[in-house]
């Protein structure tokens, strides 16, 4: 049970009947493509197929939202605006391209009864922002997140001893760094994999 951030593969996407809810995106995938055609913009057409799991290979992302986010939350208040905050936290897909605004859909999500997507750009300028504000090693954390590595990195130990050797203001609260790490790494591999993100 639990709250995850993973990458869609474009069977899912592309040919998915129904809603998230009901394990399908074809409904999503349609209505974001007009909307994005309404816009004047390309449809997004070019969503690679799911990896085979290898890991450590980078190709897949699944991480688990286990900690409370209340540090997070107050660390956005305080270097964001409340308009960042929400492009930030507020998207249920995150696509591989710049988004001038979010675009809400009326297609149920797996939490809400409404779609918000939600470009990788500006998420990762927000992600790196924030990963900076706390000094966040990110060459230390995974760069790989195909099996839940960020999350075990750090919930079960590393990162303490990561944090032992590189004090800073990431290391007085891990769970922070934890969200910091969390979207600056989903919107990376958005844009390197040029897959969607979403939650399920």
């Amino acid at each position: 049970m639990g709250i995850y951030l993973v990458s869609v593969g474009a069977q899912e996407w592309l040919e998915g009947e129904g809603d998230a809810a009901e394990g399908g995106r074809g409904t999503l995938a349609a209505a974001l493509d007009e909307e994005l055609r309404r816009r004047g913009l390309a449809p997004y057409e070019s969503v690679p197929e799911a990896a085979a799991f290898v890991r450590g290979s980078g190709l897949s992302f699944e991480e688990k939202l286990v900690p409370a986010m209340d540090g997070f939350a107050a660390l956005c208040r305080e270097h964001l605006t409340p308009e960042e905050t929400e492009l930030l936290l507020g998207w249920s897909v995150l696509v591989p391209f710049s988004l001038d605004d979010e675009i809400r859909l009326p297609v149920e999500s797996a939490y809400t009864d409404e779609t918000v997507v939600a470009g990788a750009p500006e998420v990762l300028a927000l992600a790196q922002r924030l990963a900076a504000a706390i000094g966040l090693p990110v060459e230390a954390i995974p760069q790989a997140c195909d099996n839940l590595d960020l999350t075990m990195w750090f919930l079960d130990g590393p990162a303490k001893e990561a944090a032992a050797v590189r004090p800073g203001p990431w290391g007085e609260d891990l769970d922070t760094a934890f969200y910091a790490a969390l979207y600056l790494r989903a919107a990376q591999h958005c844009l390197r994999r040029g897959c969607p993100m979403t939650y399920c």
